[in-house]
């Protein structure tokens, strides 16, 4: 039996709910085997961060040539940079990889702090964004990058997502997780083509790592062979049964993380 493999390159999350922790979970989850390059450490839990420290920009370099040297990726999933530093250090890492490249720009914090300084926005948009199969930003993420208020209709959903494409990427998931109407909206904008998944906001304080593990689960349904609409389809139906089952868990004290295993056990 062979199993399709898939690269997160992102920062570290101590408490195992985001980032690089909760990529490899969903890997696993969807059938995909994780590799993975971490961009930093975090020391945090479901209650908050309360230490960051880089990694060097070698390591950075040297984990990504190891892994590509040696493992058939499929898909390469990027969250967490931190700098415009990292960012280019990793656009010249990929230089040469050919795959499909899923860009989770990682730039608010749920508090609503910005990640990224200007710098490293503008790296993000030159070195990284082109080079992206999907971007996946949040509302408030993808206001920054267009300049703009954070959408709050449909239309305006479009209209950013398309100003995104103008960037460079070959497509867009408007993530409508940050509005606050009853149904959490998504839109997926394409050259050719529109797509919305829809689902009832569900009333969980239980949803650390969302962002994260949406879009790792689209990297690795991608990595399978999916098309773009199909991995959205499939990991947003995927992640609502991660958020009905995350109380389940009752993991920390504060913002628990979604269920990544929902599908094999509670």
């Amino acid at each position: 039996m062979s199993i399709v493999s898939a690269l997160t390159i992102a920062g570290s999350d101590s408490g195992g709910g985001a980032g690089i922790q909760a990529d490899l979970k969903t890997f696993s989850s969807r059938g995909v085997y994780g590799a993975s390059v971490i961009t930093a450490l975090t020391a945090q839990n479901t209650q908050g961060v309360t230490m960051i420290e880089a990694v060097s920009l070698d390591m950075i370099m040297a984990q990504i040539k190891a892994v590509l040297d040696d493992i058939d990726i499929s898909a390469i999933k990027i969250g967490m940079l931190g700098s415009a530093d990292v960012i280019k250090t990793v656009a010249r890492a990929l230089t040469h990889y050919q795959g499909p490249i899923i860009l989770d720009p990682v730039m608010v914090a749920k508090s609503g702090d910005r990640l990224l300084d200007n710098d490293a926005e503008q790296a993000l948009i030159e070195c990284l964004v082109p080079r992206s199969s999907i971007l996946t930003p949040n509302l408030p993420e993808a206001a920054c990058l267009v300049k703009a208020d954070q959408a709050e209709t449909s239309d305006q959903m479009r209209q950013q997502a398309k100003a995104l494409m103008n960037y460079g990427a070959r497509a867009v998931l408007m993530k409508g997780g940050h509005s606050t109407a009853a149904l959490c909206h998504d839109l997926l904008v394409q050259k050719d083509r529109e797509d919305s998944f829809t689902a009832p906001r569900l009333n969980t304080r239980n949803t650390h790592g969302t962002g994260c593990s949406l879009s790792s689960a689209i990297a690795a349904e991608i990595a399978k062979g999916k098309t773009v609409v199909d991995a959205v389809q499939v990991s947003h139906q995927w992640l609502q049964g991660a958020l009905k089952k995350a109380d389940k868990l009752d993991i920390g004290k504060g913002h628990g993380p979604v269920h990544h295993f929902h599908e094999f056990w509670s």
